[in-house]
């Protein structure tokens, strides 16, 4: 199966001067990352980005399957462990290991980058690693519902690095299967955030489902907070700070 890439505007992300960070993007090919740290990291970036598509990209040319599959694939010997992170965030998930794809990279990239950067946070394409060492907001985006833009999760500073992960049917261009405006999960691992994002969000079909899905992703071991956005219903559950944001 070929699922087509059809680049959206990250009109979302915010490039304004600050004195905490420094905002820069990257994009190779289909990673478009978006970068705050307290430096201009270009070129390190630009470099871990490579490294990471380069490591993928040999587990797809051992194996097509890991590209296309929608269900888990299998461990390979040769597989390094930002691929074995894929694969087995897709187990836990039950999806394909490209649904992990996005928060894999952006967790490779800004792990590296925390040894250059006190703080680092790494979005890529609604998937998000962040590194902080005191408060920050993350402003969730569910298409056309009413929440879109005026509800954020606050983080406090996160000695353990953490992943927040969103798959929408209406907003960015990875595949989702289900109707979700935005299924938000939060994890120290941010491929399985990323890969249980995707699954919670194929379970939403109308508003009935989105507390059945939430409660099915916190049963994943490793899922510390999970929230579903449909129309104007939500539903959140787990260790989740939810804050307004105003216009």
């Amino acid at each position: 199966m070929t699922v087509p890439i059809v680049y959206e505007p990250r009109t979302y992300r915010d490039f304004g001067s600050h004195d905490r960070f420094v905002s820069f993007r990257v994009v190779i090919e289909t990673s478009d990352l978006y970068v705050k740290a307290h430096s201009l990291l270009e070129r390190e970036t630009k470099a871990l980005i490579l490294k990471a598509r380069s490591q993928v990209e040999a587990a797809i040319a051992r194996r097509p399957e890991f590209l296309t599959s929608l269900l888990p694939v299998g461990e390979d010997s040769q597989d390094s462990p930002l691929v074995l992170s894929m694969i087995r965030a897709g187990k836990k998930a039950n999806t394909g290991p490209m649904a992990a794809v996005a928060g894999a990279i952006a967790e490779f990239v800004g792990r590296e980058l925390i040894g250059m950067s006190p703080e680092v946070i790494v979005e890529n394409g609604g998937d998000i690693f962040l590194h902080v060492d005191s408060p920050v907001t993350v402003g969730l985006y569910a298409g056309s519902s009413p929440f879109s833009g005026r509800i954020g999760l606050r983080l406090d500073a996160t000695p353990i690095p953490v992943g927040i992960c969103t798959s929408s049917a209406k907003v960015g261009p990875s595949l989702s299967l289900g109707k979700a405006d935005a299924a938000t999960v939060v994890s120290p691992d941010t491929s399985l955030a990323d890969a249980v994002a995707t699954a919670m969000g194929n379970r939403v079909q109308k508003a009935s489902d989105i507390k059945a899905s939430v409660e099915w992703a916190m049963s994943i071991p490793g899922i510390t907070g999970a929230l579903a956005i449909l129309g104007d219903k939500i539903a959140a559950v787990g260790d989740l700070e939810l804050v307004s944001i105003p216009l």
